[in-house]
């Protein structure tokens, strides 16, 4: 039986090529058009595993996705960085001029903003997946359309790039994460990561508290989100990821968090894959 991965997208998109990367270049892709069918594709058995971006360097976490996690009970398991290079593409023999309107993923709209405001003729429309929108363009011969997606989708579908690497920061990354069913094998002595959720008491000094512990442990605080509790007005769940050089420190602050917070949770320990910065 052959293993899938599912990845939110189609082939060509940047979840496709965080698989190849991650696992290998004939990767099995799931290819599901939202995070919630990604999430279902897991569940159901159809894929072993599961990829699924968490952040960009630009426009910042992806809230919903940690929420999906938790609400799920799915458990990170490892992690990857990619450059994102936006590009802007449409059928062969049109110019900027030419386009009345650009398709794309919420967040692509997002790290393209600087140079799409200077194209205000331009309508800007949010899509499920950069690389579908591209195929979209190409099976319906649509004249007038542009997507922004990667090289590699404009070379798949047949694409001309107008503009390539649009992005307002060139150096653009965005970290996703590897999702499974259960909970990370990896050996405690390779484990310098986790990803942790907790509930506080509304009251003060309560989260500095954390914080301090965290220090104390030796944690390297690199993220710290809240999220609302719908069903409790005020009342906020943190999520937040800690490398540490010595997993027994990160198990001290885990086990005091577990009596500090009204609620503790781990959403994974994995392996912290430190992005490589280049200006390239």
């Amino acid at each position: 039986m052959e293993t899938k991965i599912a990845i939110q997208g189609i082939v060509g998109s940047f979840h496709h090529q965080v698989a190849q990367e991650y696992y290998d270049q004939d990767v099995i892709v799931d290819e599901c058009l939202s995070f919630d069918e990604l999430v279902d594709s897991l569940l159901s058995g159809k894929s072993a595993q599961a990829v699924m971006a968490i952040e960009n360097s630009i426009a910042g976490p992806i809230i919903p996705n940690y929420a999906l996690i938790d609400k799920n009970n799915l458990h990170i398991i490892g992690e990857h960085y990619l450059r994102i290079h936006q590009n802007l593409m449409a059928l062969k023999g049109q110019s900027i001029a030419d386009i009345k309107e650009v398709y794309s993923h919420p967040m692509a709209l997002l790290q393209c903003m600087d140079f799409l405001k200077q194209y205000p003729h331009i309508k800007l429309v949010e899509d499920k997946d950069t690389a579908e929108t591209a195929r979209r363009i190409q099976e319906n011969q649509l004249k007038g359309v542009a997507a922004i997606a990667s090289k590699v989708a404009a070379e798949m579908y047949g694409l001309e790039i107008l503009a390539p690497e649009i992005q307002t920061i060139k150096n653009n990354m965005t970290r996703f994460v590897i999702i499974n069913k259960e909970n990370s094998f990896v050996p405690e002595n390779e484990i310098n990561r986790a990803s942790i959720k907790f509930e506080l008491d509304h009251k003060r000094g309560s989260l500095a508290a954390v914080l301090n512990v965290m220090s104390d442990c030796k944690m390297n605080l690199t993220k710290i989100q809240s999220l609302p509790k719908i069903e409790t007005p005020w009342k906020y769940s943190f999520f937040v990821d800690v490398t540490f050089e010595k997993y027994e420190d990160y198990a001290k602050a885990k086990s005091l968090l577990a009596i500090m917070a009204e609620y503790f949770k781990v959403l994974g320990e994995y392996r912290n894959t430190k992005p490589l910065i280049s200006l390239d």
